[in-house]
């Protein structure tokens, strides 16, 4: 089955010829080389490119890499680089460019995972300079496909995220109604070829198959974590947490004294960052919504695709609540918005009749060059103290920017007489708004 992945496609068509260099990351599985290779590729055929001059090479490919042998035989395909992992050759790939690029023709380039050839960013460079390459490259690490990275390629660097299938993606693509596809898309997420599969063992021995074979021998081999045990203790605890408040230091008391571990907070803090690097979490930082700045160490890290998470939890920790705050959260920075956690604060009386400063939370502040939107994200709200405890964070934001609660309750849209827009999951997911 084909998933158009159409939001992707149209962001890599409108980057045609633009002389830059045209990075796709993203998290591993999550359908780069299917959108480049496949996609974009059909879409070039169809607009009157000649096979010929469209280049495929994927580095983490056996047979792709083994076409470089021919060249510069008395030097190796593979070689290490600098923090000893193997990696392609440079030379050679250049030398097989070169072989096949002679004729005076425009050629575009799709090379994919990057980020296994040697001094990449100086080739990608190099090649750059030729008026008639257009070049397109993926990669599955954001320290290696950064800011930084884009920084290095001189301002010639265009970045294109991909994330796992949308909500919406996912329901279009499976025939079901929206309860039965919203029932496995939080149980499994949206990783593409899931798509393909049928039964339920099929489902979870693909995902935690990832994890095990792929993510977590991808992120301890490259950052040469040696613990492997904590640190998959680690990915569990995150998995266990999501939509509630964590920090490094909290998690070293943890496992101290839950797991009697040491396993130091500057340790927990850099296996973090690798995990982020690798796409797996994302993180939301508090943010005082009065004070207009961060507050504390507390974050909320919310995982890029449900179902991985759950295959942490071995499928058993499926709370509904928090699962689809992930879920909001995903969808919000797959339409582009940054995503912090709101704090509201407030003086209210106690029993005393004393004024004390008490914290709300809002869920999501959504912010998107000069749109903000303010939102909350509630199971149900069919009591009136439910309805009156979901609106009162939003209540004392005293701005004009929009303020949303969506609810899992099927109904139609609605705004309250303080002017709060409350809409049903199924609309805001499959509306786009």
């Amino acid at each position: 089955m084909e998933i158009k992945r159409e939001k992707y496609l149209t962001e890599i068509i409108e980057r045609k010829n633009n002389k830059l260099i045209k990075v796709i990351t993203g998290l591993r599985r999550s359908g780069k080389s299917y959108l480049l290779n496949k996609l974009y590729k059909s879409y070039l055929l169809e607009h009157n490119i000649l096979d010929s001059q469209i280049i495929t090479f994927a580095f983490d490919n056996l047979e792709d890499v083994m076409k470089l042998d021919k060249y510069m035989p008395n030097e190796p395909t593979l070689i290490y680089d600098s923090k000893n992992n193997y990696v392609v050759n440079s030379k050679k790939f250049i030398l097989y460019i070169s072989d096949l690029t002679k004729e005076n023709k425009d050629y575009y380039l799709l090379l994919d995972e990057i980020q296994l050839l040697d001094n990449f960013v100086l080739v990608l460079n190099g090649l750059l300079s030729h008026d008639n390459f257009d070049i397109y490259v993926t990669g599955s690490n954001s320290k290696m496909l950064s800011k930084d990275i884009i920084t290095e390629f001189r301002g010639r660097g265009d970045q294109i995220h991909i994330y796992p299938l949308s909500f919406k993606e996912y329901y279009e693509s499976s025939n079901l109604s929206f309860e039965e596809a919203y029932l496995e898309y939080q149980y499994y997420g949206g990783m593409p070829y899931l798509i393909n599969l049928v039964s339920d063992e099929r489902k979870q021995e693909y995902l935690k198959q990832l994890f095990s074979e792929i993510y977590i021998k991808d992120i301890t081999e490259r950052n040469r974590i040696k613990d492997i045990e904590s640190f998959e203790k680690l990915l569990c605890v995150l998995s266990s947490s999501i939509g509630s408040y964590t920090n490094p230091t909290n998690l070293e008391k943890t496992f101290k004294s839950v797991e009697n571990v040491v396993y130091g907070h500057v340790a927990i803090k850099n296996h973090i960052e690798y995990i982020k690097n690798a796409f797996l979490i994302s993180e939301a930082k508090r943010y005082d919504i009065k004070g207009r700045k961060y507050i504390g160490s507390n974050s909320k890290y919310y995982f890029t695709d449900i179902g991985l998470r759950n295959a942490l939890t071995n499928f058993r920790q499926n709370e509904p609540t928090h699962i689809m705050e992930n879920i909001i959260y995903n969808e919000l920075i797959i339409r582009g918005y940054s995503v912090d956690v709101g704090i509201v604060e407030i003086n209210i009386k106690n029993e005393n009749g004393n004024y004390v400063s008490k914290q709300l939370e809002t869920d999501f502040i959504c912010n998107k060059l000069n749109e903000k939107i303010y939102i909350q994200s509630a199971y149900s709200m069919e009591s009136l103290d439910k309805q009156n405890q979901e609106k009162r964070s939003l209540l004392n934001i005293k701005d004009n920017f929009r303020k949303m609660i969506i609810v899992k309750d099927n109904f139609k849209k609605y705004i309250t007489e303080e002017g709060i827009e409350v809409i049903s999951l199924k609309e805001w997911l499959l509306g786009g708004e």
